[in-house]
């Protein structure tokens, strides 16, 4: 209630903004729905159509045009921004985080706000296990970008008295996604024999939704977590699997030598990274029951 009387209904309700509202977004979308008001800025007229469908409010604005996105100052009682840096080169910093947080902070800030971050922040770490208390240390731009982003929203929460939260998010798959596993088999692309093979990480796009929307309610503030399955794979075994399940070839095998020379630079970084993670503050903070704990049983849903 107010002085005027109660307050209108879009006000009464929580309202949601995600920022990069792509496959995951989407399904994180439709977690939030019913009860929940779900907006998502958009800098593509053809996505307007397939938000409104989805039950979504579209919002126009484009991360690199800091002048459109002053309207959503005051908006949402919580952001989830799941948008990456600029692919800039060797440039170390995310300029749109800051302006986003800059629109955020000119009106009422929202109580919660959870960035989707990427466990690359880590760089190598010689195939060891890695918690959230390990500090940071990129090994590629793309990696110093992210953990410019997380140290924007970290100080900006404190500043501003609002509650962020960090997801640090490993290689994402399931529903299709583009680049996925079965799309790299089909185009035959090798990955590194036993000797010189990295460990990677995983997580099913939607165990990741249920994680962020969690994150947006339950997880304490000025925190990270791993969002990551239960699985202990090296990249080669990871295809090896999917290609058993999915009745394709396995990939072939070459060395690193061999890699660099054949592979682009982006797989190649990715070949180059060695860690696995904990998620034990997933389980027991975030309270979340993977739907799919392995590839195993994400691959064939």
């Amino acid at each position: 209630m107010t002085m005027l009387g109660a307050l209108p209904a879009r006000f009464r309700r929580e309202r949601v903004l995600i920022v990069g509202c792509g496959d995951v977004g989407l399904r994180c979308a439709a977690l939030l729905r019913p009860g929940r008001r779900v907006l998502a800025l958009t800098s593509s007229p053809e996505r307007v159509a397939l938000l409104r469908a989805q039950g979504v409010v579209p919002l126009r604005g484009n991360l690199d045009d800091r002048a459109s996105l002053q309207r959503l100052a005051g908006l949402a009682t919580r952001v989830l921004y799941l948008a990456p840096p600029p692919n800039a080169g060797t440039t170390t910093t995310d300029p749109r985080s800051r302006a986003l947080a800059q629109a955020l902070g000119r009106r009422s800030r929202p109580r919660k706000l959870v960035y989707g971050s990427t466990s690359g922040v880590y760089g190598d770490c010689a195939g060891a296990w890695v918690s959230e208390t390990r500090p940071p240390q990129p090994s590629t731009a793309r990696g110093q970008r992210r953990l410019a982003a997380e140290r924007t929203w970290r100080d900006w929460g404190r500043w501003r008295g609002v509650d962020v939260s960090l997801l640090r998010i490993p290689g994402i798959y399931g529903g299709g996604r583009a680049g996925g596993a079965r799309e790299r088999l089909l185009r035959g692309t090798p990955v590194l024999r036993p000797p010189d093979d990295v460990y990677t990480n995983h997580i099913h796009a939607h165990d990741l939704a249920r994680a962020c929307v969690r994150a947006l309610w339950w997880h304490a503030p000025q925190r990270c977590a791993h969002v990551c399955d239960d699985s202990e794979l090296r990249m080669g075994d990871y295809f090896d699997l999917a290609a058993d399940l999915y009745g394709l070839p396995r990939p072939p095998r070459i060395s690193r030598a061999e890699a660099a020379a054949q592979l682009g630079p982006m797989l190649l970084s990715f070949m180059s990274e060695s860690r696995r993670l904990h998620n034990q503050r997933l389980k027991r903070e975030l309270r979340l029951v993977l739907r799919y704990p392995t590839p195993q049983q994400g691959l064939l849903a």
